[in-house]
């Protein structure tokens, strides 16, 4: 080793030792008789202390040549820093390096910022340069986090009797949801791989071979468009059990992540999380990812205003729609700008405007107020969280239109109200998603999670005949309003997974040509089985307190699939094109 030590572990403990540091300079002070250079390591910083008095020329001028990012090897002897000169603020605060020697193991010409500064730089300089970003220590400590929760996760699993498995990476397309990254067979001409946008399938056949208890820290592919919480390739903690129902596989998820939270973090998650409907969420909170730390559930106030003399609430109930509103208990805290703002957000999604009350102590204010009566305003003042300050929202229209919009409203108001505590924790599990769903774009029937997901037994029926009405044995991990994952007791019997592919559309030689391996699979003795998927960028980030996962990502893409510091994605030599028989064809652009 080039250190006997790390930049970050001296202490008192060691006054006295010669001890070898190794790392990079951090900063040079000048103080005339005194030279101060800290040196940085991943570990921390190290003060060193240089005085030319009695020092050997050459000792002299390596100094004054050093600059700041230089890699150096250093030594000298552990002392005490004087009272008046110790740094509480760094685990080496109270000890300094006295200096003997200085050795360069390499220089480092102009860098495009300053390592040393805390001013945050331009993101696509921080990632252009990732390397560079990397020694700042936010993303290094981000990175340390995620390697001690993934440790965390395969210890937890591994206790509770899981195998780990690595799937293939090259496999064949599949649907699922999202476009398929392609790559050209050189052995098999005009033939491709898909890269797995997960390992389902693999999954689920291990169920079938008698693995039980599966699990992988999986790499998974997807060609989409990108937001702050996706990537082209991310990484999900993938999960597959048998003879479970879903009780089983919430649990086993439950106790993984209270280990690995703890370990990671030193926070103690409660289980077991909440469980919510599909249906209760959207109608208690407006999405079915609610942010339970937000509080101010939505609430139904189409009885309250039934016979109101505010026409345009009258007529929406009348003409079967709602009225909803929700509590603001620290209304007084938003502005009647922020208000016109909430009004203008409701316009833009088609409604005729946002209504509100804010409540007084011996009254209320409201565009409405002429036409409010003494029962509805007692009836207002009556709802749960209402006080002297509050602001009541509400919105009338169709019930769907009603509750998205809310809970938009509801995010946006809670996101400025809240403290967004990291150690603040909001599990809870959104059970009974519908099984399919409409996509206007493709204008059939397709999966609402994918196509493997079993239905509940009480709706098999319904398949055929009317197959948004049907429920499904499927389940989502919400953490704070963002979605971790999602999982599923599978079908496992190949009839009842042939009448969902004909459901959405696949017919029976499409089906023998996608997943005839698979269909073959389930009729040779596939037990009862299930899974879950969840995404570690995500969590990861939730954990950290960062707004986005390229935050917790090494060498992350941009919004549109760019490697910055590789400049991926990028033309490749003709002939390597010519082995794999492909010719690229972009028209010109006028």
């Amino acid at each position: 080793m080039l250190r006997t030590h790390t930049c970050g572990e001296l202490s008192d403990a060691d006054v006295g030792k010669e001890v070898v540091l190794a790392g990079w300079v951090h900063s040079i002070r000048d103080h005339g008789g005194l030279t101060f250079l800290d040196i940085r390591d991943r570990y921390g910083i190290t003060q060193a202390v240089f005085s030319p008095s009695g020092a050997s020329q050459d000792l002299v001028d390596a100094v004054r040549e050093l600059r700041p990012e230089w890699v150096v090897k250093v030594s000298g002897t552990v002392a005490a820093r004087p009272p008046d000169t110790v740094n509480p603020a760094i685990p080496t605060g109270s000890v300094e390096l006295r200096l003997v020697s200085v050795t360069v193991l390499n220089g480092c010409r102009s860098l495009p910022f300053d390592i040393s500064s805390s001013e945050e730089p331009n993101e696509s300089v921080r990632l252009v340069n990732r390397h560079l970003d990397l020694r700042r220590g936010r993303l290094i400590r981000s990175l340390e986090m995620r390697s001690c929760f993934s440790f965390a996760v395969r210890e937890a699993l591994l206790r509770e009797g899981f195998i780990e498995v690595e799937t293939p990476m090259l496999t064949r397309s599949t649907p699922e949801g999202a476009r398929d990254f392609l790559v050209p067979s050189r052995l098999n001409p005009g033939m491709f791989y898909a890269l797995p946008q997960s390992p389902q399938l693999f999954k689920q056949s291990l169920m079938v071979g008698g693995l039980d208890r599966y699990f992988q820290i999986a790499r998974c592919f997807r060609d989409e468009d990108l937001r702050a919480d996706r990537q082209p390739e991310f990484t999900q903690i993938d999960l597959e059990m048998s003879f479970v129902d879903e009780e089983d596989i919430l649990g086993v998820t439950e106790r993984m992540l209270q280990h690995a939270v703890a370990c990671a973090t030193g926070v103690r998650l409660s289980i077991p999380f909440p469980r919510m409907d599909y249906e209760e969420a959207l109608a208690g909170y407006g999405s079915d990812k609610p942010d339970l730390r937000l509080g101010m559930p939505l609430v139904d106030l189409s009885a309250l205003f039934r016979q109101s003399s505010i026409e345009v609430l009258r007529r929406a109930i009348e003409s079967g729609g709602t009225v909803r509103g929700m509590v603001v208990p620290d209304g007084e805290r938003l502005s009647i700008k922020d208000v016109d703002d909430l009004h203008a957000m409701v316009k833009e999604r088609g409604g005729a405007g946002l209504g509100w009350v804010r409540l007084r102590k011996d009254d209320c204010q409201s565009p409405f107020r002429k036409h409010l009566s003494s029962a509805e305003v007692s009836s207002l003042r009556a709802l749960p969280g209402a006080r002297p300050g509050s602001l009541i929202l509400f919105l009338a229209g169709a019930p769907a239109w009603v509750n998205r919009v809310l809970g938009e409203i509801r995010t946006s108001v809670g996101c400025r109200l809240t403290s967004q505590d990291t150690r603040d924790l909001r599990f809870v599990w959104v059970l009974n998603f519908p099984l399919f769903e409409y996509s206007e774009e493709e204008g059939r029937v397709v999966p609402a999670h994918h196509p493997f997901t079993s239905p509940r037994s009480d709706d098999i029926g319904l398949i055929e005949t009317d197959p948004l009405r049907v429920k499904s044995r499927a389940y989502d991990l919400v953490l704070n309003g963002v979605e971790l994952g999602s999982g599923s007791i599978r079908i496992h019997d190949r009839a009842l997974q042939e009448r969902v592919f004909g459901a959405i559309g696949l017919s029976g030689e499409e089906c023998r040509s996608r997943f005839g391996f698979f269909l073959d699979a389930l009729e040779k003795g596939a037990p009862p089985h299930g899974g879950i998927a969840l995404g570690l960028d995500r969590l990861v980030m939730l954990l950290l307190g960062e707004r986005s996962i390229r935050d917790v990502i090494a060498f992350p893409k941009t919004q549109k699939g760019v490697c910055p510091f590789t400049g991926a994605p990028s033309a490749v030599d003709p002939a390597l094109l010519r082995e794999n028989r492909i010719r690229v064809d972009i028209p010109q652009r006028t």
